[in-house]
């Protein structure tokens, strides 16, 4: 049986110490979020291209998101009393118009990373609620966001989420360094506690550190919690679960992933990420562009003039089951996964228990 740890970001304690990772476009909707939640972890709802997933065709993409993720925040609350978060990029051309529309949502926390989150508090008010996590890859960022967070804006980060290179999706790495030992989550998550100690001793906050990555089974989440972290996030397994709000076939190309099927791909953002090699991979590699025009715009970082692809229209294919004209995300382990389960048997496997028998923390919100 795991250590069960209470993971505590500033007054919202889950009844497990797991946050699902926000998986865009089109993964962790209202669904699986708010099963996550049920569960009694954190559900988190991936917002990148949210207005798309009914409107693919619109020319209105900023209105679109604003008002899709407005549309899958209420639906979730429809079905859970839990704690639900977003996942919003810091690369995102709206960003700003996401954050501000998941505050006065009164959404329970936002995640975010692929970069730096440095001007996130400044979209609170004195009355809101929502906690700020931001997503790092090294000490170096954690002091980074801690430092500006504090001068410009005298608030706290109320947890770092860690990530380390064995996670699916875009990572916030050089490809160069996803092998190297130093960035790895057991080097960095130490370093990252050791500095939210000092935070703790010097601020009298507590700022608990969340590790995210190649978090496949109890043994390494036994492993990270000795580590000194105080919860886990984890993606690629909440995908093969009934609630996932992907269709079958994008479920299907998980489970039937071979580990030679796992690899890095340089993605049109500028950033590298790991995937599922299918074809659509595969021609890209080769050189293959497909063939578009930039529809969204969604994507500082991406440079939409040279892209073999879409990122955005890749991922909405396939999230829609259309895996000839786009791919899966997925974490180093993937090919592990060999079956559709549930969220509540993902969550049973990793902390080996049967979480029904644990006893729920109070308060869950504050």
């Amino acid at each position: 049986m795991n250590l069960i740890n209470i993971l505590n970001i500033n007054g919202l304690v889950p009844k497990l110490p797991i946050i699902q990772g926000g998986m865009s476009v089109g993964i962790s909707l209202d669904n699986l979020a708010s099963a996550v939640a049920n569960a009694g972890g954190i559900g988190v709802i991936g917002t990148a291209g949210i207005g798309l997933i009914e409107n693919p065709e619109t020319r209105k993409v900023k209105e679109a998101n604003i008002e899709g993720l407005k549309k899958v925040i209420r639906k979730a609350r429809e079905k859970t009393k839990g704690i639900i978060g977003v996942n919003i990029m810091t690369v995102l051309t709206d960003y700003k118009e996401l954050v501000k529309t998941a505050i006065k949502e009164e959404i329970d926390l936002i995640i975010s990373g692929a970069g730096l989150p440095l001007s996130l508090p400044e979209f609170l008010d004195k009355e809101s609620k929502t906690r700020l996590v931001p997503i790092v890859s090294s000490l170096k960022a954690a002091q980074i966001i801690f430092k500006k967070w504090w001068m410009k804006y005298k608030y706290i980060p109320d947890a770092f989420i860690v990530e380390g290179p064995k996670a699916g999706g875009h990572l916030g790495f050089k490809k160069m360094d996803i092998e190297n030992p130093q960035f790895q989550l057991e080097v960095t998550v130490p370093q990252i506690v050791g500095f939210c100690e000092e935070i703790k001793k010097e601020y009298n906050k507590e700022v608990p550190v969340i590790a995210a990555g190649g978090i496949n089974k109890p043994e390494k989440v036994n492993e990270i919690f000795a580590l000194g972290a105080k919860g886990i996030q984890v993606g690629t397994p909440f995908i093969a679960t009934q609630e996932c709000d992907a269709d079958i076939k994008f479920k299907e190309a998980l489970i039937n992933a071979k580990e030679e099927d796992i690899v890095i791909i340089e993605s049109p953002v500028g950033l590298p990420g790991r995937a599922i090699k299918n074809k659509f991979i595969e021609d890209v590699s080769k050189g293959i562009k497909k063939p578009f025009k930039c529809p969204y715009h969604c994507i500082k970082t991406c440079n939409f003039v040279d892209a073999p692809y879409c990122i955005a229209q890749g991922l909405l294919n396939a999230a829609k089951g259309n895996l000839d004209d786009g791919f899966v995300f997925s974490g180093q382990y993937g090919y592990k996964i060999d079956k559709i389960t549930t969220v509540q048997e993902v969550i049973n496997y990793l902390f080996g228990i049967n979480v029904d028998k644990v006893k729920e923390p109070s308060p869950q919100r504050s």
